[in-house]
C-alpha cells in the first residue's frame, strides 16, 4: 500500500469516520500550526484520538495509530485566536512512523482502501444491522428519520457500518475499535455486538421508566383519592378522620404495657379528645398528654446482671480504690440475687472534686446493665423542675425526674442527681422539697408528677446522688440519703491511677505511641508532689497532658530520641516546682510544733511558732487564722497559765511576757478544730524553754480542763505526716476507729499515739530541760529575752532572779 506524509491533528474525546463531514474548533498551537500546513498543500490532514483526554500536549505514545485522513474543506477563524474547520472523511490511515513532532505532528500514513465485495453473509449482516439500526433509533428517539433514512440508503457495507457506528452513542474506545476493523465483515460484526448492547441498556433504561411512571401514577392516584376523601369528610363534619384517630389511640392503649390507673386515666382523655372540635386548641394539649402517657415504661424493667465477678472487673477497671462504694455496689447485687423484692438504696456520694463521683456512677450504670440517666442540680431553683408543671399552663411538661424516666426507657435505670449540693430556692418554690418524695424509699413508688397526675413508681430506680459538700443539704432530704464518703486520693493512689489509666489515655489523646515515650512512676510521683495540690486527679491528668504536650513538640521537630521520662527530666519540661510540701525539722525546737490539718487539697504539715517577748500577758495571733483557731489558741493560753508550775514556769510570768502565735504562709486562710494541743505543746515549749521532738506531730483539739477531743481527716492527715517524713503522730484516743481507714504501709512505718489529756501530749512531744539547753542557743532571742528579764521593774540589775 502507499505510504503518504500527512499533519496530524490529535482529537480529545472525538473520533471522526470517513464520509463524516463535521466542524472541528482547533485550540492548540500544534494542531493549528497542522492545519496551516496543511492548507498550504493538499488540505488534507490525517485526524488521530487520544487515549486519555485529559492530556494537553500529546505525545506520539498518547495516540491511537489508525485514524481517517479528511480534506479540509472550510476554514475560519474565530476571535480569540482559534480555528473552525469544516472537515470531510476520505479514508482510513495507518500511521507507520512519525516523522516530526515540532511545530506540529507529521507522520508517514499507510492510505487504507475498502474491499466492499458482497458476499452472501455480509449481504445477511448488512440486513440484520439495518433492522438493529431502526430498533436502536426507535428506542433512543434522538435520531431524525430523514438520518434513518439516508444511513440505510447506503449500499456499501463498509460506508454503512462506518455511518451506523458515527450515529451510536459509544465510547471513544469502541468508536476506535470499529475504525481499526479493517476487514469488512469483523466491520460489520463489530458494530452489530455494539448496537445489539445499546438496544438492551435502551430496552432496561425503558422498562426502568415504565415502572417509574407507573409508581407515579398510583401515587398520584392515591393523593387524588385522599383529596376526595377529606372533601368527603369535611362535608360530613370530620367525624370519620377524628373517629379514625380516637380509634388509633384506644388501640395502642390497649396494646400498652400500662397501669390499670394509667389505663383508666387515658381513656378517659379519649373520650375528651373526642369530643372536642378539630378547631380546639384544648385537642392539642390532650393529644400531648396522651403521648406521654403511652411513652412512658410504667411495666418495662431491665435485667441486672448480677454476675458479682463481672461487676467487680468493671468497677475495677475504671476506679482504682474507693472500697466502701464499691463493696455497697456488690452487697445490692448481692441481695438482688436472693430476692428480688428489695428496694433499691438511695446513695449519696460525698467527696471533693475530681475523685470521680459522676464517673463512679456511669460505672455502676454498666456494672448493672442498666440504663444511666443524669440529672444536674446545679443551679436548679424551680420546684416544677422535679415536680413538672400543671397541665393548665401553657407549654407544660412533666418534671426531670419523667423525663430522664422516658429517655431511659425501662423503669430501673441508674439515675443520677448530681451536684444536689448546690440547689438553691426562690419564689418559685424549693426543689430540695420535691426530691423528698422523689428519694424517700417508703413513698416514690407513687411519685406523682404534676403534669401527669397519675402515680409512678420508682422504687426500682438506683438514685444516686454526688456533692462535695453536706453542710448545705438539707437534714431532711440528707436522711433519706445512705452517705458514702469519698475521701481524697492518697498520692500513692493517684500515682496508681495515672500509671494504670492516665497515662495511657493521655499517650492515645496526643497521638504518641509506646515506642516514643514511656513516663517512669516516680516521675509521675514528682508530678503529684511537685505540681498539684488537688484530693481528685483532674490537675494532675492536666499536668500529665502539658508534659506529654512538650513531647509531642519536640517528636514533630525531630529533637525527641525515644526514652523513659524520669524525674529529672519533668522539671526541665515542665518548669520549676508549683508546690512545697512541708518537711520534718531536722531537729528539735523550742517553741515550734507540728500540727496536722485537714484542706481540699488532702492533708498538711503546719507549723505553729511561739515566741514570748516582754510585755504585758498580750496574746498576739497571726497567719490568718479562722475564728476557731483563735478560740483553740486561748483555750491553749489558758490551760498554759493553769498548770504553769508543772512545766516549771513562773506562777506570774502573765503579768511579764507577751506571745506571738504565728503560722506560716499567712496569705493561706487557716481554720479548723484540729491545731489546739499543737498551739498549747508550742506555748508550754516557748515559755518552759523544752525543745519539741522534731520527728513528732499531732492533731486534736483540747478543753480548758486539758482534755483532747477528735477530729476528722485522720486519714490525710496521716498521709501528710508520713510524706513529710515524720515518725510519730499524736491523735486523740476516740480516733481509733479511724485508723483502719490508713493504709496498711503508711501504719507500718508511723507510731500512733493514742492521747486523752494534754499532759499525756506534753509527756511525749517535750524532751526533758536538760536534753533542751543545748537548743536554747540556736534561738537569739531567747539570750536577749534572759537578760532583759534580769532588771526589775526600777531598772536595776538582778542577777539572782531565777530567768523563766
Amino acid at each position: 500500500m502507499p505510504k503518504l506524509e500527512f499533519p496530524v491533528l490529535p482529537l480529545r474525546g472525538i473520533l471522526v469516520f470517513p464520509y463524516m463531514l463535521i466542524h472541528l474548533d482547533v485550540g492548540r498551537e500544534r494542531s493549528m500550526a497542522a492545519i496551516e500546513d496543511a492548507m498550504l498543500k493538499d488540505k488534507q490532514v490525517l485526524l488521530l484520538a487520544q487515549k486519555e483526554i485529559e492530556i494537553d500536549n500529546p505525545t506520539p505514545d498518547d495516540l491511537y495509530t489508525v485514524g481517517t485522513i479528511v480534506e479540509i474543506k472550510q476554514l475560519l477563524r474565530l476571535p480569540g485566536g482559534t480555528l473552525r474547520v469544516l472537515v470531510e472523511g476520505i479514508t482510513r490511515g495507518q500511521v507507520d512512523e512519525f516523522i516530526e513532532e515540532e511545530p506540529f505532528f507529521k507522520a508517514r500514513v499507510i492510505r487504507m482502501t475498502n474491499d466492499d465485495n458482497l458476499t452472501r453473509e455480509i449481504e445477511t449482516m448488512c440486513r440484520s444491522l439495518h433492522h438493529q439500526f431502526e430498533e436502536y433509533a426507535r428506542l433512543s428517539k434522538r435520531i431524525s428519520p430523514e438520518t434513518i433514512g439516508s444511513v440505510l440508503a447506503v449500499k456499501e457495507p463498509g460506508r454503512m457500518a462506518d455511518l451506523v457506528a458515527s450515529h451510536l452513542n459509544l465510547k471513544i474506545e469502541d468508536k476506535q475499535a470499529v475504525l481499526e476493523a479493517m476487514n469488512i465483515s469483523d466491520r460489520l460484526e463489530k458494530i452489530t455486538e455494539l448496537i445489539m448492547r445499546e438496544i438492551e441498556i435502551l430496552e432496561l433504561e425503558r422498562r426502568i421508566g415504565l415502572r417509574v411512571r407507573k409508581q407515579m401514577e398510583k401515587a398520584q392516584k392515591e393523593y387524588y383519592l385522599r383529596e376526595q376523601m377529606k372533601a368527603i369528610q369535611k362535608e360530613l363534619g370530620d367525624k370519620d378522620e377524628k373517629q379514625a384517630e380516637i380509634e388509633e389511640y384506644k388501640e395502642k392503649v390497649n396494646k400498652g404495657n400500662l397501669t390499670e390507673e394509667a389505663r383508666e386515666k387515658a381513656l378517659k382523655e379519649i373520650d375528651r379528645l373526642d369530643k372536642m372540635p378539630v378547631s380546639s386548641s384544648e385537642g392539642t394539649v390532650v393529644r400531648t398528654y396522651l403521648d406521654w402517657i403511652l411513652a412512658l415504661p410504667w411495666n418495662k424493667t431491665s435485667r441486672d446482671k448480677a454476675d458479682l465477678i463481672r461487676a467487680e472487673r468493671i468497677l475495677d477497671e475504671d476506679h482504682y480504690g474507693l472500697k466502701k462504694v464499691k463493696e455497697r455496689i456488690i452487697e445490692f447485687l448481692s441481695i438482688r440475687k436472693l430476692t428480688s423484692k428489695m428496694k433499691s438504696p438511695i446513695l449519696c456520694l460525698v467527696g471533693p472534686p475530681g475523685v470521680g463521683k459522676t464517673s463512679l456512677a456511669k460505672s455502676i450504670a454498666r456494672a448493672l446493665d442498666r440504663k444511666f440517666v443524669r440529672m444536674s442540680l446545679g443551679g436548679v431553683r424551680d420546684e416544677a423542675e422535679i415536680r413538672g408543671h400543671r397541665r393548665t399552663y401553657i407549654g407544660a411538661l412533666p418534671g426531670r425526674v419523667i423525663q430522664g424516666i422516658r429517655q431511659a426507657g425501662t423503669r430501673n435505670p441508674v439515675f443520677l442527681f448530681d451536684e444536689i449540693d448546690k440547689m438553691t430556692s426562690d419564689l418559685r418554690g424549693d426543689p430540695a422539697s420535691a426530691l423528698l418524695e422523689v428519694l424517700d424509699p417508703e413513698q416514690n413508688n407513687t411519685f406523682t408528677d404534676h403534669y401527669l397526675e397519675l402515680p409512678f413508681d420508682l422504687s426500682k430506680v438506683l438514685f444516686i446522688m454526688t456533692a462535695n459538700s453536706m453542710d448545705t443539704i438539707p437534714r431532711p432530704l440528707l436522711d433519706r440519703m445512705e452517705v458514702i464518703q469519698l475521701s481524697g486520693y492518697t498520692e500513692e493512689e493517684k500515682v496508681n491511677i495515672a500509671v494504670e489509666h492516665l497515662v495511657n489515655k493521655q499517650m492515645k489523646g496526643h497521638g504518641l505511641k509506646d515506642n516514643q515515650v514511656s513516663i517512669d512512676p516516680s516521675a509521675v510521683r514528682k508530678i503529684v508532689r511537685g505540681y498539684t495540690r488537688e484530693s481528685g486527679v483532674r490537675n494532675m491528668e492536666r499536668q500529665i497532658a502539658n508534659l506529654l504536650r512538650k513531647v509531642a513538640v519536640k517528636v514533630v521537630k525531630n529533637e525527641w530520641k525515644p526514652q523513659t521520662i524520669m524525674p529529672e527530666d519533668v522539671e526541665k519540661l515542665l518548669g520549676a516546682s508549683r508546690f512545697q510540701h512541708q518537711a520534718a525539722a531536722h531537729k528539735p525546737e523550742i517553741g515550734a510544733a507540728t500540727g496536722l490539718a485537714y484542706t481540699e487539697v488532702g492533708g498538711e504539715v503546719l507549723m505553729i511558732e511561739v515566741t514570748p517577748l516582754v510585755g504585758k500577758g498580750v496574746l498576739t495571733l497571726t497567719g490568718k487564722l479562722g475564728d476557731i483557731m483563735k478560740e483553740s489558741a486561748q483555750a491553749g493560753w489558758t490551760f498554759v497559765r493553769s498548770h504553769a508550775s508543772e512545766l516549771g514556769i513562773r506562777d506570774d510570768f502573765y503579768d511579764k511576757i507577751d506571745l506571738h502565735i504565728h503560722v506560716p504562709e499567712g496569705a493561706v486562710p487557716k481554720d479548723g478544730p484540729s491545731a489546739g494541743i499543737t498551739m498549747a505543746t508550742a506555748m508550754a515549749s516557748a515559755l518552759a524553754k523544752r525543745a519539741v521532738r522534731q520527728d513528732v506531730a499531732m492533731t486534736g483539739e483540747i478543753t480548758l480542763r486539758g482534755n483532747v477531743l477528735p477530729i476528722g481527716g485522720l486519714k490525710e492527715k496521716a498521709l501528710a505526716a508520713h510524706r513529710a517524713g515524720l515518725k510519730k503522730v499524736i491523735v486523740p484516743k476516740d480516733n481509733r476507729k479511724d485508723l483502719e481507714e490508713i493504709p496498711q504501709e503508711v501504719r507500718k512505718e508511723l507510731e500512733f499515739i493514742l492521747v486523752e489529756r494534754m499532759e499525756e501530749v506534753l509527756n511525749v512531744a517535750l524532751l526533758p530541760v536538760s536534753e533542751s539547753v543545748q537548743y536554747l542557743r540556736d534561738v537569739p532571742v531567747y539570750s536577749e529575752f534572759s537578760e532583759l528579764e534580769m532588771v526589775d521593774e526600777a531598772g536595776n540589775h538582778n542577777p539572782q532572779e531565777r530567768p523563766l
